[in-house]
């Protein structure tokens, strides 16, 4: 809520710079999501090949490129009202889905989900996915990363996220046309 609320109230300077997304993913997001669950997913059973070496940066690099991938997710976004579901009591979980609606009243409405899993440390919740519409962002990942893994290594997975990262977010209308910085 916190950073649909500071997307809402930065609207004007996000029209004019829209990397201002990036920054708020990385202050109101990131610390709620368990991007290091994330990144091990991705590299699923091509993890244990990885050189230990490595493996710091591509965490780091994959945090980058998640706080992109939100950012640019958020360019769709345009003031429209997001509904979460009445909170419930998850203490006996491990893990659970958190589900809200994106409500526009000149489109149809977008479920989305956020799958979040207690930290068996900090015993803090963390969100490790995100699902629009019954696509799991995580899923895609997957699926993206996992043929390069397998075929050119961690090395060529690393090096497609930083050109992901390197790339300017852009505003974009839910019709996928670009709206115009001010």
């Amino acid at each position: 809520t916190k950073t649909f609320d500071r997307i809402k109230a930065n609207q004007e300077q996000i029209k004019q710079d829209p990397e201002m997304l990036r920054t708020i993913m990385e202050e109101e997001l990131v610390p709620h999501i368990d991007y290091k669950f994330a990144a091990f997913m991705v590299l699923g059973k091509h993890f244990k090949s990885v050189p230990k070496e490595k493996m710091g940066e591509y965490i780091s690099v994959f945090r980058q490129y998640l706080i992109t991938t939100y950012a640019v997710a958020m360019g769709y976004y345009d003031n429209q009202e997001v509904i979460f579901e009445p909170e419930s009591n998850f203490e006996d979980q491990k893990s659970v889905t958190v589900r809200a609606v994106v409500q526009d009243p000149e489109r149809p409405e977008i479920k989305i989900a956020f799958k979040v899993r207690k930290d068996s440390k900090t015993n803090e919740w963390k969100a490790y996915d995100m699902v629009a519409e019954g696509i799991s962002m995580l899923q895609n990942e997957i699926k993206q990363y996992e043929p390069v893994m397998r075929t050119e290594g961690i090395e060529k997975v690393i090096e497609i996220m930083r050109e992901r990262i390197a790339k300017p977010i852009q505003l974009k209308s839910l019709d996928g046309s670009t709206r115009e910085a001010d």
